[in-house]
């Protein structure tokens, strides 16, 4: 019986260029975060010769392998060494590549076991072939180093071909360039580079053919393989890289750990193909996409489960869309963003109601997968999932297609994110809001659109009069301090996230007006509950509240006395449906919506009810306060409590005890 074939060795790949010792650090701390030992990392010729490059050198080495399995790539070409100055030349004198390699295994040989020859030699941006033609210099080198690497006591891998071509290999291998060789690499890129993509069994055959035709045993490796996420299509990546740990291969590497920095220029250029700069685990700035996220908390297994579960909708979804182009009418809820917090509250509503929901959500935002593994539990019939971005316009048309109500929640959610990126907050809120509007507007049927907007639409209210009573502040002007901030103030659009959600609040009216669209905007206050993953950004009363259970750390940015209207999320769902019942009515028009005066709260006051519940907040540090955080913001409900009939039925005790008993059940030892 033959035995099951093993999966390969997993590693990673990041290129670790001199003075970078804080990165170095940070991605072996993420190895051991996912549980790999492999680092494939580039020994750059070139850097070497630089005056930084022998003590930059001198500290990476011993560091790695005291956190890792190493495997260094030796390559690039000190340009004064080259044919011409440049890295990828082939040197004037092949054999200055041995002595190099020689030097470095005598230095730092006890710190890595494998010595990987060069990258990507059939690609000009690393071994420039029009010097080099038929690639003499590049076998006598890559010969004399694999013979001198040997005598040294490491085993050799060939540096990966990219793209494959086994008419190259087929040289390397007829002029005897692997008889000191123990590996071959390969890289691909499905989907990114390669779009007529083979799989890798069919590659990974090809190149067994080669080296069985030569009667050379070698072992093959994948030294690169990943999937840019440019297109914000983070569910790809898990596909591919499933692929990949799936592959015949000895070991592969994934690349990469980050994105390469918006700064940095790629061997392309500056910019000149954005496709570079997205290969990551995580982002630039260090935000984990959600394969980061997924192998970290359920390693590969759970990835693939993860996978697997959705491969089963998106079927589902593609028999659907069959029944499109035979005009199947419109029977579907959709949601965007509705893997959050409010989409996942409304899902859990519509679907026990016997509603058939579409969630579309690129699960960006940590913790919402657990959302989604939720409802999928509670609602495996009715439930249809789309994971994308509402940046594609593409993929919202595709799922505006059948909607009857679209529930616009997808969004970019926090201030402070706002003024570090104000562009991918331009790009998610605004232009988001716009490829919906433009779906919506060429549907149909005309579908009811509800948009979730802010209260941040209004500015920071610095105009309003206030007083501290206490530990809250509190309005001058007795209407408002009785009824709320109404629907007659004007806008004043402050921070660029104010800006991005006044401008979406704007166009979804204007698009309701001139083209009929029956829409409904919410402003809306703070709205807490179940399935809420709080943070220091966004989701307030959560975040204390998970902190308090966790004996976290607290800040309280400005006094403290910010006074907010809490709205429990059952009311607010109440509050949705009610808007989409009334929308052909009462649209295009605009709300505002929390708990009212009913239900105020400041941020002090809320640490003092989570001692009542039993908890134990830490003192919180004090800070400055932070742009456009108004002091005082309460919303007054009277028009849409008379257009609709709702009321909020949730005070806030009774909301407060809901959600710590639901991050109890969530995970009794820590919350989310």
């Amino acid at each position: 019986m033959k035995a099951p074939r093993q999966r390969p060795v997993l590693g990673l790949i990041e290129w670790l260029r001199p003075g970078e010792y804080e990165r170095a650090e940070t991605v072996c701390d993420d190895l051991a975060a996912l549980g790999i030992e492999e680092l494939r990392t580039h020994f750059s010729w070139a850097d070497w010769h630089t005056p930084e490059g022998k003590a930059w050198y001198d500290w990476l080495m011993p560091y790695l392998a005291r956190r890792v399995q190493v495997l260094p790539c030796f390559t690039y070409t000190p340009p004064s060494l080259g044919i011409e100055p440049k890295t990828s030349s082939p040197p004037r004198d092949p054999k200055a590549f041995a002595d190099f390699l020689d030097l470095i295994i005598t230095r730092h040989g006890k710190h890595f076991e494998w010595v990987e020859l060069w990258n990507e030699a059939n690609n000009r941006n690393d071994w420039d072939w029009h010097l080099d033609p038929a690639w003499e210099g590049f076998s006598s080198m890559i010969g004399s180093a694999a013979y001198w690497a040997r005598q040294c006591g490491k085993r050799t891998l060939l540096g990966g071909m990219a793209p494959l071509d086994p008419n190259w290999l087929d040289l390397m291998c007829s002029r005897g360039v692997l008889r000191d060789i123990d590996a071959v690499g390969v890289h691909g890129f499905p989907d990114t580079w390669e779009f007529d993509w083979e799989g890798w069994p069919k590659r990974l055959e090809r190149m067994r053919e080669v080296l069985d035709r030569h009667g050379l045993e070698r072992e093959i490796w994948i030294t690169e393989s990943g999937y840019s996420t440019w297109r914000h299509d983070d569910y790809r990546q898990i596909e591919e890289f499933l692929s990949l740990v799936d592959a015949d291969a000895a070991r592969v590497y994934w690349y990469s750990a980050y994105d390469l920095s918006p700064d940095a220029s790629h061997q392309d250029g500056f910019h000149e193909d954005e496709r570079h700069y997205h290969f990551g685990l995580k982002t630039a700035e260090g935000r984990p996409k959600l394969l980061y996220r997924l192998l970290a908390e359920r390693g590969i297994e759970g990835v693939r489960e993860f996978a697997e579960s959705h491969r089963q909708m998106a079927a589902g979804l593609c028999r659907e869309s069959n029944g499109l182009a035979r005009g199947k009418s419109a029977d579907r809820s959709l949601i965007t963003g509705g893997c959050g917090f409010i989409g996942t509250n409304l899902a859990d509503r519509l679907l026990t109601h016997g509603r058939e929901v579409l969630l579309l959500d690129n699960l960006s935002r940590p913790g919402v997968e657990r959302n989604l593994d939720w409802l999928m539990a509670r609602h495996p019939k009715r439930l249809k999932v789309a994971i994308a971005d509402v940046r594609d316009r593409y993929l919202v048309r595709t799922a505006v297609e059948r909607a009857e109500a679209v529930f616009h929640l997808a969004a970019q959610v926090a201030v402070t994110t706002s003024l570090t990126d104000p562009e991918s907050d331009f790009d998610i809120n605004a232009k988001g809001t716009l490829n919906l509007l433009d779906a919506v507007r060429r549907a149909g049927n005309r579908p009811r659109l509800i948009f979730t907007s802010t209260n941040k639409v209004y500015g920071g209210l610095e105009d309003l009069a206030l007083q501290r009573r206490g530990d809250r502040w509190e309005p001058l002007d007795e209407g408002i301090r009785t009824n709320g901030v109404g629907e007659d103030r004007p806008l004043s659009f402050c921070s660029p996230y104010g800006c991005s959600k006044g401008a979406a609040d704007q166009y979804v009216l204007e698009y309701g007006r001139s083209y009929g669209i029956p829409a409904i905007v919410l402003r809306m206050s703070c709205i807490y509950g179940p399935h809420q993953f709080g943070n220091e950004d966004q989701g307030w009363v959560a975040h204390f509240m998970i902190n308090a259970r966790n004996g976290a750390p607290l800040t309280l940015y400005g006094d403290g006395a910010q006074v907010r209207d809490v709205l429990f999320v059952d009311d607010l769902i109440d509050a949705l449906l009610l808007a989409e019942r009334h929308a052909g009515a009462l649209g295009p028009r605009a709300y505002n919506l929390g708990g009212g005066p009913e239900n105020v709260l400041s941020l002090r006051e809320l640490l003092y009810r989570l001692q009542q519940l039993g908890l134990h907040p830490p003192t919180p540090a004090v800070s400055d306060w932070r742009p456009a955080d108004q002091r005082y913001y309460v919303s007054d409900t009277r028009r849409f409590q008379r257009d609709t009939g709702w009321r909020p039925r949730w005070d806030v005790p009774r909301g407060l005890e809901s959600l710590l008993a639901w991050l109890g059940a969530a995970d009794p030892g820590h919350a989310p």
